[in-house]
């Protein structure tokens, strides 16, 4: 069976981190919309400029686009097998498209991480992004180079506090009511993401063990 996994949370909560951490142990593809929207920035294409726009407003890229990366990622050979899913769906027309497209595969896996809005303030007004290939650093860094490719850190134009707070409006309004529709589903778990990020990757094998049996107390 598949292990296909979704990871919802507002940003800052931590999903990329634990998003590359489960999917490097399980030997799954993490899709990241967000990795995928900033490689079409960086490589300054039609959907790169119209998508950074958005992104530099604190805004959301348009569900059509979205569903289209997705389904066109999760149709690769190397997804078949499981994947870990992060920064989709964010919205629950996005979720009903995601049921489609899941239709005949192994039932989705989903696991929300809960990090109080003081929390996430902080660690989005200092986590730094490189700007050559756009890999994040971990917020207590003390380098000034990127650990992957050696480029300049620096913070990201959708992290100053104002775009913060935007962020985190436009996501309880938008966002917040996936939570509310995978809840009811056997496969949803929810964590405390504002632990020491062993903690919290413990707690995340656990809930998708859980929730892989069908059974178990409901996080």
């Amino acid at each position: 069976m598949a292990l296909n996994l979704l990871m919802l949370g507002p940003p800052g909560a931590g999903k990329g981190t634990q998003a590359e951490r489960f999917a490097v142990a399980r030997g799954i593809p993490r899709v990241s919309t967000g990795d995928i929207l900033r490689e079409a920035v960086h490589a300054n294409t039609e959907i790169g400029l119209r998508a950074k726009a958005v992104m530099d407003r604190g805004e959301l890229v348009g569900d059509d686009v979205m569903i289209g990366i997705v389904r066109e990622r999760l149709e690769k050979q190397d997804a078949l097998g499981g994947f870990v899913l992060d920064g989709f769906p964010r919205t629950v027309a996005q979720a009903s498209a995601l049921d489609g497209i899941m239709s005949s595969r192994d039932p989705l896996i989903v696991v929300d991480i809960v990090v109080p809005e003081a929390e996430l303030v902080r660690r989005l007004g200092t986590r730094l992004i490189c700007e050559e290939c756009g890999t994040g650093a971990p917020v207590a860094v003390a380098s000034a180079s990127c650990a992957k490719c050696g480029g300049r850190l620096v913070q990201r134009a959708d992290d100053n506090q104002a775009v913060v707070l935007e962020r985190l409006k436009v996501y309880h309004r938008q966002s917040e009511p996936l939570v509310e529709y995978y809840r009811v589903r056997p496969t949803f778990r929810s964590i405390d993401g504002a632990q020491a990020p062993d903690r919290v990757a413990a707690d995340l094998a656990s809930a998708i063990e859980a929730a892989g049996n069908g059974h178990g107390a409901r996080g």
